[in-house]
């Protein structure tokens, strides 16, 4: 297959196993989105999600954020790790949002990756899930599967991103993002991987990595 029939195959077969992807991350609204992604830094959505409602019933807007401290903001996140600098992040980032966004978070990339803790991997989910403006967050999922797949080297998550954006069109990178992300905790994860249900990898993987799974799996 050629590299564009293995791009149409991996969308065919994404559309067809996850035709409307849910937003992993529970949030009302930028802002809420914002926070959650922030904290999912190095933690699953799964514990984030669980954490937030407590954080957002004390503090769901900048303007309630900023009347915790950040003690009090580390105590709460503390389950998903990292939380003196992700409580610094959240107290710092609210403050700026209302001293030069009117308390609203800002719909640029430039403005986004200026807030405290905000890196560009947050500020695509933002803009990407809260604005709906094209961008495709590359986690560690994406950067599994791009390599796997052998639509990326696996040098690092900036020349993946820039692998999938040439190589997938603009208008579904919102959606594609997320299909992927699903793909991989489902059918292709880091570990516990079952090489004979991965779909994808079975018809436009990286015949290296499969051989060096077989070898793993016949204990050479």
């Amino acid at each position: 297959m050629t590299k564009k029939e293995n791009v149409d195959f991996v969308i065919k077969t994404l559309d067809k196993l996850y035709p409307e992807p849910p937003i992993p991350l529970t949030h009302k609204d930028p802002y809420t989105l914002l926070i959650s992604v922030l904290l999912s830094a190095q933690s699953t959505d799964a514990r984030v999600n669980i954490i937030t409602p407590i954080l957002f019933a004390k503090a769901d807007n900048p303007y309630d954020m900023i009347k915790l401290t950040v003690k009090e903001i580390r105590e709460i996140i503390k389950p998903v790790g990292l939380s003196p600098m992700k409580s610094k992040g959240i107290y710092g980032l609210s403050h700026i949002l209302i001293d030069e966004h009117n308390g609203k978070v800002p719909q640029s990339f430039e403005a986004l990756e200026r807030l405290p803790a905000v890196g560009h991997k947050t500020a695509s989910v933002v803009m990407s899930q809260a604005f709906n403006i094209p961008a495709f967050p590359v986690d560690t999922h994406i950067h599994r599967l791009m390599y796997r797949w052998n639509l990326s080297n696996g040098k690092n998550v900036i020349q993946t991103e820039k692998d999938a954006k040439r190589l997938f069109p603009k208008e579904i990178w919102n959606k594609l993002h997320l299909q992927i992300i699903y793909y991989g905790r489902e059918y292709s994860p880091a570990r516990g991987w079952n090489l004979d249900k991965d779909i994808i990898m079975n018809t436009v993987g990286r015949k290296s990595v499969i051989l060096a799974y077989n070898k793993i799996k016949k204990g050479l």
